[in-house]
């Protein structure tokens, strides 16, 4: 009987071995500068996380997303700063070894642009809406070289990556990029984390917002994994949450 009760025992620890290592392998950080950080998500999706400082000093952390397939990669929303942008950039050839094939803006603030002319100054393609290039011309921001009016689809081998506008929300002109082989969107600023604030309402339409997300919600009811601009990722509860935090708006 002892035996037995030792060997269940050796049994479950490799099993706990087995499962931690197979949750480290799928989820891994690094810390590239002390402005970046690397999350490998899966073997294709990479969250970068850097800092932009606001006006009143404080520093806040932004989320961008990196597609990776047969070595090359699409790149969704620069890093918060220029340097932030070329230590992306560097990693991203120098260490993963991969093609950037582009830049594809969420939306026009700088959280998700700043880094434009580090992506043309290498002659990467900046890929945003007709909406967003509008906007970032009204911004004074530098033109991103390829345009879409309400959807586009991009590719990196057989996978696809559909980048829509569903609706007004966080601004007039966010998108959401899809990503079907992970059941994965990458939502920027529109999509709040978990009991994450209203945050920047400048240019936001509170009336529409839940709404927007609503439609997104509809379009893709099976999402394992939701990005959102700021915060801890997760699943579609925080689309619910999103959606929940601004029907409240009055």
């Amino acid at each position: 009987m002892r035996y037995h009760n030792q060997k269940r025992t050796v049994l479950f620890f490799l099993l706990l071995c087995i499962t931690a290592n197979t949750i480290l392998h799928a989820q891994k950080s690094f810390t590239i500068t002390e402005s970046l950080k690397i999350t490998k998500i899966n073997e294709s999706s990479y969250l970068h996380v850097s800092d932009i400082t606001l006006e009143n000093g404080s520093v806040f952390p932004c989320n961008g997303f990196v597609y990776v397939h047969n070595n090359e990669a699409y790149v969704f929303d620069t890093p918060a700063t220029d340097k932030a942008t070329s230590s992306l950039l560097d990693w991203l050839q120098n260490d993963l070894k991969v093609k950037v094939k582009g830049v594809v803006f969420n939306h026009y603030h700088n959280d998700a642009t700043e880094g434009i002319d580090i992506f043309k100054s290498q002659g990467i393609p900046t890929i945003a809406s007709e909406k967003t290039a509008l906007l970032m011309h009204d911004d004074n921001q530098l033109q991103p070289d390829v345009l879409f009016k309400n959807t586009m689809t991009l590719t990196l081998g057989s996978k696809k990556i559909i980048n829509t506008f569903f609706g007004e929300g966080h601004t007039s002109d966010n998108i959401t990029s899809y990503f079907p082989d992970e059941q994965l969107i990458f939502g920027g600023c529109m999509i709040k984390s978990i009991n994450a604030s209203k945050g920047n309402l400048a240019n936001a339409n509170l009336n529409q917002w839940p709404k927007t997300v609503s439609k997104i919600k509809k379009a893709y009811p099976n999402l394992k994994i939701v990005i959102p601009g700021h915060g801890a990722y997760g699943d579609s509860k925080l689309l619910d949450y999103t959606i929940t935090l601004f029907q409240t708006e009055k």
